[in-house]
């Protein structure tokens, strides 16, 4: 009877989990096939045609949406890798310090923050500080700040966790053999959180490349990044070219996750072939 039970919760699981990656995935392969319609017709498919990636190619906004994104991302993403890394190390290293919990208060606060308001705050202070200096404005510098803002947090609570798990003990050893602080950071604690680095870098770009509504309050006359170009053609009707648009995304971005994921599966193998290799008895 138990055995019968297990089984149909098992079923009821695997139902649901079907039911939800449909609801996920259903809309992008739609939107993947309609990217090679042969007319405007939404919701009918006329026949095969690359028309409207032409007309992508053809479209500067969309390109030059595409490149300032990218750089956007590019530097962004960077920012929030080094400035979370030195707040992970804050938050983990130095556990007792005055301020600690406004700080930690202070880095966690854009998870919880709605982006209206840290866009509006921050075109606030952008504003502010041009009246005052002269600089900076509102274009690409400005939106690489929104979106380093952001992205810190993320890549904060990434690394925070992985270097929580470093064992400093060997960072010890490492020192016990003459290694000095800069050696046994190179040497030792990076190559252990380099994972954790990837993978709060590829967040904060992900976050960055997609973000809509920061980049509205930041962005200034002729900086239009990509997501803001899409979302004023869809608010204008629908433009097959935005499908296009979407459909080589999505290939890039599964694209990395793929080689992402085959680098990770060796960079597992060689390790499980060293500690086999380790295990030996030696004859």
């Amino acid at each position: 009877m138990k055995s019968l039970q297990r089984f149909a919760e098992a079923q009821v699981a695997r139902v649901w989990l079907l039911l939800v990656y449909v609801f996920l995935y259903l809309p992008l392969l739609f939107l993947i096939v309609f990217s090679f319609n042969s007319t405007r017709q939404d919701g009918i498919f006329t026949g095969f045609s690359l028309r409207w990636y032409d007309a992508l190619w053809a479209d500067s906004r969309l390109v030059d949406g595409f490149l300032l994104s990218l750089k956007v991302a590019l530097v962004s993403a960077t920012f929030s890798v080094v400035l979370g890394s030195f707040a992970a190390f804050v938050l983990v290293r130095y556990l007792r310090f005055r301020g600690r919990t406004l700080f930690y208060g202070l880095v966690n606060a854009p998870l919880v923050m709605p982006e209206v308001i840290i866009g509006m705050s921050l075109l606030l202070l952008m504003v502010f500080v041009q009246r005052m200096v002269g600089w900076p404005d509102r274009g690409f510098i400005t939106i690489v700040a929104g979106h380093t803002l952001l992205g810190m947090a993320y890549a904060t609570v990434v690394i925070q966790s992985r270097l929580s798990e470093v064992d400093r003990s060997i960072e010890e050893a490492a020192m016990d053999l003459g290694c000095g602080p800069m050696q046994v950071f190179f040497l030792v604690t990076l190559p252990t959180i380099a994972p954790a680095l990837v993978s709060a870098w590829l967040l904060s770009f992900t976050l960055s490349f997609d973000d809509v509504v920061i980049s509205e309050f930041l962005s200034g006359p002729g900086v239009t990044t990509l997501p803001q170009v899409i979302f004023g053609y869809a608010r204008r009707g629908v433009n097959p070219s935005i499908y296009a648009a979407a459909t080589l995304l999505i290939a890039v971005v599964s694209l990395g996750i793929v080689l992402y994921s085959i680098g990770m599966l060796r960079r597992q193998r060689r390790l499980d072939r060293d500690v086999r290799e380790l295990a030996r008895p030696v004859p």
